[in-house]
């Protein structure tokens, strides 16, 4: 059942994006070879509690066999969702890493990701990052109260495998609000098995393109969390919170 936000409930989640945003701006100057993930995981920390948040992953399970260890998900290169920070992963030059982060706050969920350049990377890594963001605006761009979920879907498909790129399947974005994950699952991709919704005012939604390099197939690491994808290839990520509105939508995760 999707959930529809009352006033007191969407004043906490843009104000909680708003404070992520700032932390999510901060981690990405921490950001360069020979830096490890560990580092950047504890520091994301700190500064949520700091600001009167809760990290939201961190010892979350789903479905998984243990909980999450980390406050975000730092995924490098042809790791898709869920990487695990570690002192022994090192950035390196020419490395795209995918940080994801969620913050509870005022008792509401907020989540967002962004996919960063390791110091100078190469033209083809570049163009998959540019075009994973632009995926995300390019399916924004159809979603008001009256539409419909799959206008978003088709839009950040087409604009992905226009480009030469894969969209993930099995990966899929979400609503949110007190729960980390609510209904409904919200594809990147267009396909008849997921129930399409019209959307209303006051719906709230994790919008998250994962887009490939090779071929959209993914498999799980023996970690039990981190996604790769199977050929190896790049992936990138990006994703934000957002309100559905009667003239549009209001991205919550930005300065």
């Amino acid at each position: 059942m999707i959930t529809i936000k009352k006033k007191s409930e969407i004043e906490a989640m843009r104000k909680g994006g708003k404070i992520l945003a700032a932390v999510m701006e901060k981690l990405e100057k921490e950001i360069a070879p020979g830096k490890n993930t560990y580092d950047l995981d504890k520091l994301a920390e700190e500064l949520v509690f700091a600001n009167g948040g809760k990290p939201a992953f961190k010892g979350y399970a789903g479905e998984s066999k243990y909980p999450f260890p980390g406050t975000i998900c730092a995924s490098i290169n042809s790791e898709v969702v869920h990487g695990i920070p570690a002192k022994n992963k090192i950035m390196k030059e020419g490395d795209i890493i995918k940080i994801d982060i969620g913050m509870k706050y005022k008792e509401m969920f907020i989540d967002m990701a962004r996919t960063f350049a390791v110091g100078k990377i190469s033209p083809k890594a570049q163009k998959l990052v540019e075009v994973t963001e632009k995926s995300f605006w390019q399916g924004l761009e159809k979603l008001k109260a009256g539409n419909f979920l799959s206008d978003y879907s088709k839009a950040a498909q087409k604009n992905a495998e226009e480009s030469g790129f894969s969209v993930v399947r099995n990966l899929v974005g979400h609503g949110i609000g007190k729960e980390l994950h609510e209904d409904p699952y919200i594809p990147n991709y267009y396909n008849k098995k997921y129930q399409d919704y019209r959307l209303e005012n006051g719906m709230t939604l994790a919008l998250e393109p994962m887009i490939n390099e090779g071929g959209f197939e993914t498999i799980l690491d023996k970690d039990g969390w981190t996604f790769k994808t199977k050929d190896g290839k790049l992936n990138a990520h990006y994703e934000n919170t957002v309100l559905i509105t009667e003239k549009g939508v209001e991205v919550l995760t930005k300065l």
